[in-house]
């Protein structure tokens, strides 16, 4: 089955494992999608992951992070740029998600990168989703 939006099917399967309660999500591997998936991982959302192939298909299994009360790390999951509406921004256009209680990812020249990131390196590029 094909996807117009890999992305945005990544995060919906994120948010929905997190409403379930699951410990992990598994997700269709692709070098971008692993890149997020490590920003994620960087910035304190998720508590791992691993990237395991099975029958020749390689998927990314994805350690959802829980606080000691059970609520969710993650608030909220949001895709920004779409394939049918793609977003660039530089580095004047770029706001700190929430007042920097959240972050972004962007895709630059120079890889996946935080919102943070691209605002010290005065980077810009296409501007992929926000979490917090």
């Amino acid at each position: 089955m094909r996807l117009t939006d890999p992305i945005a099917d990544m995060l919906t399967r994120i948010r929905n494992a997190l409403l379930a309660r699951h410990t992990e999500v598994s997700i269709p591997h692709s070098k971008m999608k692993e890149k997020i998936v490590a920003v994620f991982v960087n910035e304190g959302y998720l508590n791992g992951f691993q990237v395991l192939e099975e029958d020749g298909h390689k998927k990314i299994i994805a350690k959802l992070k829980y606080t000691e009360h059970g609520s969710s790390v993650i608030r909220g999951l949001k895709r920004i740029s779409k394939p049918g509406r793609r977003l660039y921004v530089n580095n004047s256009n770029l706001t700190l998600v929430l007042g920097g209680l959240g972050n972004g990812v962007v895709s630059t020249s120079r890889g996946i990168k935080t919102v943070k990131q691209c605002l010290v390196e005065k980077i810009g590029g296409e501007y992929i989703c926000q979490i917090w």
